[in-house]
Formats: structure tokens, sequence, C-alpha cells
């Protein structure tokens, strides 16, 4: 079974308009991160309001947010899920009324060791580690590290880098989603429609 796919960074009307008519995609990601260039701007949060979104998720994505934050940004979309990537407890993540998902950022094998931490999790999330940096380094990590916990019982997405060139890999992995982002733009911040569309042809050719 092929994985879910997840664009993630949108921040364009347009561009969002027209993930919701390509039937792969089943979760957009909208980032509230201020030192994100993906970061989602109030006006357009605006508009995200008047949005259908049909038989897709939006995932309101997170770092070491004040709770005002969250539940003002997430109250805008219907039945978001919020995706964790900082320093958050299980316990705080758990508070919502959302389901979360949590970001394990990999430096080495021994990172993989944080999913215990998040039993409440719905899913994972795995991206490359950088040091005070949290997302969007658009870097891959070594995916073989995610074979040690295939056998788990867990959604695992994977993310880092993902680009036409690599995306079969990942799909190799058989991840539950996968996560892609700064593979699909033509600069920091900005995607691109032409690259989206390229990278959802490869994948529907991937056995």
């Amino acid at each position: 079974m092929k994985p879910l796919i997840k664009i993630c960074g949108i921040q364009d009307l347009q561009i969002l308009h027209e993930l919701l008519r390509i039937d792969e995609v089943n979760f957009i990601g909208f980032i509230f991160y201020i030192h994100s260039p993906r970061n989602v701007k109030d006006s357009f949060l605006q508009e995200i309001k008047k949005i259908d979104f049909k038989n897709k998720r939006p995932v309101c994505v997170y770092v070491n947010a004040s709770r005002k934050l969250i539940l003002e940004t997430s109250s805008c979309f219907k039945d978001p899920i919020l995706q964790f990537h900082g320093d958050e407890t299980n316990d705080f993540c758990n508070s919502f009324t959302n389901e979360f998902w949590k970001v394990i950022r990999v430096k080495d094998l021994s990172s993989l060791n944080k999913i215990t931490e998040y039993p409440d999790a719905s899913a994972f999330l795995f991206e490359n580690y950088e040091k005070a940096k949290f997302g969007g380094t658009g870097k891959s990590f070594d995916w073989d590290y995610l074979e040690n916990i295939k056998s788990l019982d867990m959604k695992m997405i994977v993310s880092g880098g993902i680009n036409i060139k690599n995306v079969h890999n990942a799909i190799n992995i058989e991840p539950w989603c996968v996560d892609i982002n700064s593979g699909v733009e033509s600069s920091s911040g900005v995607k691109d429609l032409k690259l989206i569309n390229e990278i959802i042809e490869v994948y529907k050719y991937e056995t």
C-alpha cells in the first residue's frame, strides 16, 4: 500500500486551491512558527477560514508555541491535526481536543528512543536533526535507521528534503505517510506547482 502524502508549508492561496484538487494529497500543512520562511501570515489565515478542505486534513505545525497561539490558530480550521516540533511534553500535546503528531529530530539511532515519551501521539514524523534548528532543514537523515522501528505499532511519517529525485527512496521505506516541503519549492518558502505536480506523477507510478 502506498503511503499517504502531506504537502507542508503552505502560505499561498492559489497553491492551496490547487492542492485541494489533487486526489493524491491527503494532508496540507500550515506552519505557525515565526522563525520559519513558511510562517502563516494573519491575512492568509483569515482566508483559510473560508476554505472547504473536503476530504483532506489540515495540519497545524508548532514549535514550542503558547497555548494561546495554538488555540487561536487551530480554531480557524475544521478538525485539524496538531503537529509539534519542539520540546513539548506528551501531556501538553494531549491537552488539546485535537489529534496530534509528534516530530522526532533524528541525530542518530538513539534519537528514536524519544517515541516512548509520547504514548498519545497518533503518528510520529521523523526529520533530520540540526542543532538549534527546528524543521525545514531540507536535508535527509539516514532513513535506514527507521528499519529498527518498522515492527512497532505506530504510524511513521518520513520527511527531510524529499524531492523528485529521492521520493521513490522514501516510498520504499514503506512509511504511513511522506511529508514533502522544501523539495517542491522554487525558492525558500515558495511552493512551485510544477514541482508539486512532477513529484505527484512520480508517486503515481511507483509500485
